[in-house]
């Protein structure tokens, strides 16, 4: 019997494995590539904990008691911040998933696998009490004192004077 899961789940997107006996191609460049890509403390998520961090935010990483095990966490306020990457969280999805040219019977599962995961994880941690923003990378690399700002005003007034965007 398979473990119980943090969070409920629907009918859930299945991926399919990535592997030529399943006929998906990729070339030793791409695949070198692809393998250099970190799932955590990339430039943008570090830049912007240190602008965090200059601006008097103390904060948590990764914790793994939380679903989802969010990149930022607040425990006085119980806020559980993400910073998520546009390709592998689908930003703009429903244009660019038509931009796939290549495997995409693997890739446009996985993504949409990725989104309906972070969808449950904001569930598990709501319904544990806890806030959740999520912001894109390239938003923080074209203005991170915006999301900075949101991030503030929540810690300053609480849930309560908070409206997500």
């Amino acid at each position: 019997m398979p473990p119980e899961r943090a969070y409920p789940t629907r009918e859930t997107v299945q991926v399919p494995r990535f592997s030529e006996d399943n006929g998906f191609y990729t070339t030793e460049a791409r695949s070198a590539m692809m393998a250099r890509i970190k799932g955590r403390d990339n430039r943008t998520e570090m830049a912007f904990r240190k602008l965090l961090w200059a601006l008097g935010c103390r904060y948590r990483l990764q914790v793994k008691q939380l679903p989802g095990r969010p990149d930022i966490v607040f425990r006085n306020a119980r806020l559980a911040v993400f910073v998520d990457g546009d390709f592998w969280h689908g930003h703009d999805w429903e244009e660019r998933k038509n931009d796939f040219k290549s495997n995409r019977s693997f890739w446009i599962p996985k993504i949409e696998r990725n989104i309906q995961r972070d969808r449950e994880v904001d569930q598990a941690l709501q319904a544990l009490g806890w806030q959740v923003m999520r912001f894109w990378e390239s938003d923080l690399k074209k203005s991170p004192l915006d999301a900075a700002r949101s991030v503030l005003e929540f810690l300053e007034y609480g849930a309560h004077g908070f409206r997500a965007g």
